[in-house]
């Protein structure tokens, strides 16, 4: 019995799901699943040519099937080897932008796409994918595996320099997407793809992923003792009007999905923290000054961050609820300094200075944040050159390929 008990006890725990930890937000990544590429271009392209598509296609989604996407180094050697390749295909020239249907589907769970006879909506997938490597390689410079003596995990600058960079390469592919590829896709296929392919849901995130890298910035700034209180506010107040760029992108969007919903979460979240933050700031540059209504203004602030960093806290609660489940880290960055700062100067400049407002009730007011103009901006992207293959003089087809690639065409139908 004892044996028996044992066993099964050591299957629950292989079993056991394993929850993520998030720093980086990283919605839902898409990995192609088998398309029949070859057949459906055979007779239009060389043989060889067809052949590397199909194969780098193939690759790309076995070795995310087989990772789960976490092979980033790998998946992104075989995506910008496919890229050129690709390009061919979108080329109105060449007339083969709908001749094959391609399918996706979610690294988590596997949920199928609607297939999508596009070659605009392929590169559009493969950019997507290329920007959800990029955010899950920044995620894990953001979490790292070892530990000081002291049992705390210490994130070096040089990774969170290197993190920022890479939000911003993200963030460049994701803007590349919405300005520049989506509109190639013609409207009624534009309607039916996957609801992570929305342009407004696109340049949310794209906008989010430079509110995480300005928050970032904010960390170092704490951590450095030649940071002025001032560039501190800047970077909480452009922190918070990228969140308010990101939610106003929502707005027409569809978020009744999984990860349509945790984004909204997490951009909550990420706001509240970065109001709180940015009155915490603006509250101490306002409290130097000698008059009354400077030290009353400043406690307004002071009270108001510590209302905010209580209701952010919620928010990330049930930010980790929304499926999928998710962790949040320990206090890091200038949370970590601000969980602990703001309820105790709360709690001081109030004692101090509530006098005043008992004197006269209409010095009680929350004052404005000052209006900065936005630091971080998406890397520029752009396409790569077109593979020499697509040019090549020497793959002239002979005449009679088109009508083979018709006939093999009747016999699939007239097999079915």
């Amino acid at each position: 019995m004892g044996c028996t008990s044992s066993v099964y006890a050591i299957g629950r725990r292989k079993n056991k799901p394993i929850i993520p930890e998030v720093v980086v937000f990283v919605p839902s990544m898409r990995i192609p699943s088998h398309s029949d590429l070859q057949r459906s271009i055979k007779g239009l392209v060389p043989c060889d040519l067809a052949c590397r598509l199909a194969c780098l296609r193939n690759h790309i989604g076995l070795v995310a099937d087989d990772t789960g996407g976490s092979a980033i180094a790998e998946l992104r050697r075989a995506l910008e080897e496919y890229l050129p390749l690709l390009i061919g295909l979108t080329r109105k020239e060449n007339g083969l932008e709908d001749l094959v249907e391609f399918k996706w589907k979610s690294a988590q769970g596997g949920k199928q796409d609607i297939p999508v006879a596009n070659s605009w909506f392929e590169l559009l997938s493969v950019l997507h994918m290329m920007a959800m490597l990029t955010l899950t390689e920044a995620n894990s410079l953001m979490i790292p595996n070892d530990y000081s003596g002291n049992g705390i995990r210490v994130v070096s600058s040089d990774c969170k320099r290197e993190a920022v960079d890479l939000l911003l390469k993200a963030s460049g592919y994701l803007e590349f997407c919405f300005r520049d590829v989506l509109p190639q896709i013609p409207t009624d296929i534009r309607k039916g793809l996957s609801k992570d392919l929305q342009g407004g849901i696109l340049e949310a995130i794209s906008i989010q992923v430079l509110g995480q890298g300005t928050e970032i910035q904010l960390g170092l700034a704490v951590e450095s003792q030649k940071a002025s209180l001032s560039v501190k506010r800047r970077l909480a107040c452009e922190q918070l009007i990228y969140f308010s760029q990101a939610y106003h992108c929502l707005s027409g969007c569809d978020t009744s999905h999984g990860y349509g919903k945790k984004l909204l979460c997490f951009i909550k979240w990420k706001f509240l923290e970065a109001k709180a933050a940015a009155y915490y700031y603006h509250g101490l540059i306002l409290d130097k000054g000698n008059e009354p209504v400077g030290h009353v203004s400043a406690m307004c602030c002071f009270l108001a961050a510590e209302e905010l960093l209580t209701e952010s806290k919620r928010a990330c609660l049930s930010f980790c609820l929304a499926t999928p489940v998710t962790r949040a880290p320990a206090p890091w960055g200038s949370m970590k300094h601000l969980n602990k700062k703001i309820p105790e100067v709360a709690s001081r400049k109030s004692q101090m200075y509530g006098y005043l407002l008992e004197e006269d009730k209409g010095l009680q007011a929350l004052p404005d944040l000052p209006d900065f103009q936005l630091s971080l901006s998406p890397d520029d992207y752009e396409l790569p050159e077109i593979d020499p293959a697509w040019d090549t003089e020497k793959w002239e087809l002979p005449s009679h390929a088109l009508k083979q690639h018709l006939k093999d065409g009747e016999d699939e139908i007239a097999t079915e």
